[in-house]
């Protein structure tokens, strides 16, 4: 596992651009809401802590991850002048091919934006083989991927 030996919610806040003047948006999905919820409460508290302000972060909701994408869009067209836009969702390994093509649209429809878009995307989608193996990444023993995402966001501020 990438993350077996690493905690996601690890980072040096002193290599991190100022960013207390701008504005981010998150878009969450409320599919496997346990897993959304602490993935969302990480990238935060990430960008609080770094001194972006409460109402400078905007959150949406939608019904599940393959909606992320028209979300991201609509918030990009919605608040141009974001910094960056984080789309939280977690897709968990089932019995049918469901998860295979759920996991490759998002992926695929965020990297559309990335590319034709106006600010960058953070990709933030738990993409995990069981509930367990997404819990331990939003907020469990493996830290939290929202706080890797948030840090990503910030960081691409610079460009």
């Amino acid at each position: 596992m990438a993350t077996e030996n690493k905690n996601l919610s690890h980072y040096d806040k002193s290599t991190l651009p100022n960013v207390g003047q701008l504005s981010f948006g998150i878009v969450v999905s409320e599919w496997n809401e346990a897993v959304t919820e602490g993935l969302f409460n990480g990238a935060l508290a990430t960008l609080l802590d770094n001194d972006v302000l409460h109402e400078n972060v905007i959150r949406w909701n939608v019904p599940g991850s393959f909606e992320l994408i028209y979300g991201c869009k609509k918030m990009m067209d919605t608040y141009p002048n974001l910094a960056g836009i984080i789309a939280i969702g977690s897709v968990i390994q089932g019995e049918t091919k469901h998860f295979d093509f759920v996991c490759d649209g998002v992926t695929q429809g965020i990297k559309d934006l990335n590319i034709l878009g106006k600010m960058p995307v953070i990709f933030c989608v738990l993409t995990d083989n069981n509930l367990q193996h997404s819990l331990d990444r939003s907020g469990g023993k493996h830290g939290n991927k929202g706080v890797e995402a948030a840090v990503a966001a910030i960081k691409m501020t610079i460009y």
